[in-house]
Formats: C-alpha cells, sequence, structure tokens
C-alpha cells in the first residue's frame, strides 16, 4: 500500500499570488562603482522579465540625483515606472509604503543596491509588515564586505537570503508549463 503526503502549508516556500518585486535603486551614477554591477544586473533583468513572464507585480524605485534606471533594466521592466526618493529606506518614503501595501502582497521580494544602504534598510523596516527575501545574486555595494556585513545583519534579523534562480524555480511550482519554457530561456 503506498501512502500519500497529504501537503499541509507552504513549509517555508513563497506563492507567487503573495508576491511583490521591488528593484531599489539601479541607476546609472551608481553602477561604474558598484561590485559586480554587471552579473548583478544582469539577475535584475531576468527578475523583470520573469516578473512580466508571471504577472508579478513590481515597483522600481530611484534615489534622486544618481540618474536615471540602467537602460537594460527600464527595458525588461517595460511599462513599470520608477517612483522618486530622497529616502534610504523605502518605507520612509510615502509613495513607495503605499505602492507596496496597495498590492496587498504578504512576501516582499527585494532586488538592487546598495545592499548595505537601501536594500537592508528597507528590508529590516518591511520584515514586521511582510515576509522578506533579499535576492543576493541580484544585490551589491560598492565594497564586498559592506554587502557580506549586510547579508549577516538581515540573516540574523529574520530575512531570508534566496537567489535568482532559487527564486524563479520556486515560483513556478512545475515544469511543462507555457510559463516554464518562457523562464527556461532566461535561466540558460
Amino acid at each position: 500500500m503506498v501512502e500519500t503526503l497529504q501537503w499541509t502549508g507552504n513549509n517555508g516556500l513563497i506563492r507567487r499570488l503573495d508576491c511583490i518585486l521591488l528593484i531599489i535603486d539601479v541607476q546609472q551614477r551608481l553602477s561604474p562603482s558598484i561590485h559586480n554591477f554587471g552579473p548583478v544586473c544582469e539577475n535584475i533583468v531576468k527578475l523583470s522579465t520573469f516578473a512580466k513572464i508571471i504577472g508579478l507585480p513590481v515597483v522600481l524605485t530611484e534615489q534622486v540625483n544618481l540618474g536615471e534606471t540602467v537602460p537594460e533594466v527600464t527595458g525588461a521592466l517595460g511599462d513599470v515606472h520608477a517612483l522618486k526618493k530622497i529616502e534610504f529606506n523605502c518605507f520612509s518614503s510615502e509613495d513607495v509604503t503605499g505602492r507596496l501595501c496597495a498590492a496587498e502582497r504578504k512576501t516582499l521580494l527585494i532586488a538592487g543596491i546598495e545592499t548595505h544602504i537601501c536594500v537592508a534598510q528597507t528590508a529590516l523596516s518591511g520584515s514586521p509588515r511582510f515576509d522578506v527575501q533579499v535576492i543576493a545574486d541580484a544585490t551589491s555595494s560598492r565594497h564586498p564586505l559592506d554587502r557580506d556585513i549586510a547579508f549577516e545583519r538581515m540573516k540574523e534579523a529574520g530575512v531570508t537570503l534566496t537567489s535568482t534562480e532559487m527564486l524563479i524555480y520556486e515560483l513556478l511550482e512545475k515544469a511543462g508549463t507555457d510559463e516554464f519554457r518562457e523562464a527556461l530561456r532566461l535561466i540558460k
């Protein structure tokens, strides 16, 4: 007799209907000084394209005086327009907070720069209201040590670190669908 397991919860897995993606300050003036910016930007583009594939809502921010979002990201996002802010912590901006809360999602996925400033402050502030997941390979800082310390601090505060590919497969849930075939092109 074969016993089947009854699924009784999410067991720590996230579901797309619960998620919103926040992309923080991937801007032209800052990008040349960011450690490993090329691969980080590629992953943010993958996430942006994937969000369109599965209908995931996206909020994009730009820190005032750092220029426009890099064209690779805006091209992948299409009609998503950046919310301008002067605050480091996105939850200190009424516009950003309003947009995130209006989506009525409980999982906040965060990518962007800089990890130890805007990403960390936003993740730490958002964790009481959201299940916060920082996409580690889609965020960076000018100095790797700052990024690493921020990751450690966020983990200690209960923020989950994930990767671009891990997130994509988790939200897809299964192979064999049109979404899977479309997303597979991003990964390979």
